[in-house]
């Protein structure tokens, strides 16, 4: 397909569908969006189907946090990871709309740490990911997107006050790289930027992939992969429309980048996996926790980035502490108390700064699929549980040395405790269930290895049991990342387009 492709509304046709194509490419986010890219760059006719709808950035900018989460998060934000044994119930945020979770990220951008990389080639066998190697992807991947330094004008005084307990406790704070251009510092990063700034996929890749002849497809839940001997012929699906249509495209090759919560389903349910017996296991997710802050003159936190300074002090350790700042109205829900408790607590706003620290984490979730839902567990092992009060303790003695009066934990049932209620905490002994914990980061359930009996795909992304079937998403991921992991799938996705871009396709 040469000329203009196009972006089709799923809700908007008629009937069944039936198309042809060299490539199809289930998902938008930022595994698919870079393999549709690529492909459709090197003269591919790519068609790319998303499952949730196409709601243009002027459209989504506008929106206020709430109706955000109503139209391009998965299930309203809502979804979660089932803690099992001592592990904390886990939310777990992804984006269904054109673009993915991409359009909903902080714009952080690290690379994946060099000795993740060797750990990946020196343990799992995955020599073809040495950082040296991977540099090109980086490097590819970081210019299209423009990543850049944070600068220090746009760091809020939330940010800024954690960075001054820091300093004095001798962990300092790092400038972030994010994916920007002309950023404002408005916050909203997480629900969809209003000035188009941040670099999502729906600005920066897609477009590319439309004008160089890619059809994209919005409202099309992919259910199956079809197979003919050996090989993947194609896939299977339901358009969201009035007729409740059906959808069939018969490609030469089949790329699944629905996301590391999703894409084990539709391996699963189209009988790969049985070989392994690896298609949803070995989930990390970088379980997360935010700690705020109450000090005695006004901080305004909303005012600059959302996410400017990181601290990797601890990396040793497994823990990464990133600057984070949410819309007013979230932060104030995330508080504790009812009536007129929560109303005091919202009164001090302006005077709250807010933290985040995460862990890199151990594969101890699976990903189910149950009566046709896709379902998490997530049981967390002992070492990583001990982290907790770690990050705790970590981040309220940083906010104390600040000069801040109390610091909120995220323990339900729990009031603002000062210096000494913090040491006198018994962080241990906290039952996982009343800790809040969220996740923007699902990885590693369709692991990438060099044999199939302890893997998904192989170093191109292929599946083991059926050609010309590849995954590019986080789910390809050997292990956590211990950072954020927008640029490392990214980068993971350009290195499998390239080699998929020089592979002839099959007849």
């Amino acid at each position: 397909m040469t000329g203009p492709g196009e972006i089709v509304h799923g809700r908007d046709l008629e009937g069944d569908l039936e198309i042809d194509a060299d490539v199809v490419v289930i998902g938008s986010g930022a595994g698919g969006a870079v393999v549709a890219t690529t492909l459709a760059e090197a003269g591919q006719d790519v068609v790319v189907l998303e499952e949730g709808a196409h709601v243009e950035p002027t459209e989504y900018g506008q929106m206020r946090p709430s109706e955000s989460m109503r139209h391009i998060w998965r299930d309203g934000g809502t979804t979660m990871a089932i803690g099992l044994g001592d592990s904390p119930m886990i939310n777990v945020t992804m984006g269904r709309c054109v673009g993915g979770s991409s359009v909903l990220t902080g714009g952080v951008c690290f690379r994946t740490p060099d000795f993740v990389l060797d750990e990946w080639a020196d343990t799992n066998g995955l020599t073809e990911l040495r950082p040296k190697l991977m540099e090109p992807a980086f490097d590819a991947v970081e210019k299209a997107v423009h990543v850049n330094e944070v600068p220090a004008s746009m760091r809020s005084l939330s940010t800024i006050k954690f960075a001054e307990g820091a300093a004095k406790l001798g962990h300092p704070l790092k400038p972030m790289r994010r994916n920007t251009v002309g950023c404002n510092g408005c916050g909203r990063c997480n629900f969809g930027c209003p000035h188009q700034a941040k670099m999502s996929v729906d600005i920066s890749f897609l477009p590319r992939a439309v004008a160089a002849g890619a059809r994209i497809f919005s409202d099309v839940q992919v259910d199956r992969i079809l197979s003919k001997g050996v090989r993947a012929v194609g896939v299977q699906g339901r358009i969201k429309n009035r007729e409740k249509g059906r959808i069939v495209v018969h490609a030469k090759r089949v790329v699944c980048a629905a996301g590391a919560y999703y894409s084990p389903a539709i391996l699963k349910r189209s009988g790969i996996g049985k070989q392994s017996g690896q298609v949803g296991k070995n989930l990390t997710v970088h379980p997360s926790f935010r700690v705020m802050a109450l000090f005695d003159d006004p901080i305004r936190g909303w005012r600059g980035a959302l996410q400017s300074m990181f601290c990797d002090t601890y990396e040793h350790e497994r823990l990464l502490f990133n600057s984070l700042y949410i819309p007013a109205g979230v932060m104030i829900g995330t508080m504790p108390g009812v009536g007129p408790a929560r109303a005091r607590n919202a009164e001090r706003l302006p005077n709250l700064a807010i933290f985040g620290g995460m862990i890199h984490d151990e594969a101890g979730g699976e990903v189910h699929s149950l009566f046709g839902k896709t379902v998490a567990t997530y049981r967390m092992t002992r070492a990583d549980r001990a982290l907790i009060p770690k990050i705790f303790r970590i981040m309220g003695e940083t906010y104390f040395a600040a000069g801040a009066k109390e610091v909120y934990l995220p323990i339900l049932g729990t009031e603002g405790v000062d210096a000494d209620g913090l040491r006198r905490l018994d962080g241990a002994n906290i039952p996982s269930k009343r800790i809040e914990c969220s996740s923007q980061h699902p990885l590693g359930t369709t692991r990438m290895g060099i044999s199939p009996w302890h893997s998904v795909v192989n170093q191109d992304g292929e599946t083991w049991e059926l050609e010309e079937l590849f995954v590019a998403d986080g789910g390809i991921m050997p292990t956590s990342l211990g950072v954020n992991p927008q640029v490392s799938i990214m980068s993971m996705a350009m290195r499998i387009a390239w080699k998929l871009r020089d592979r002839p396709l099959p007849s």
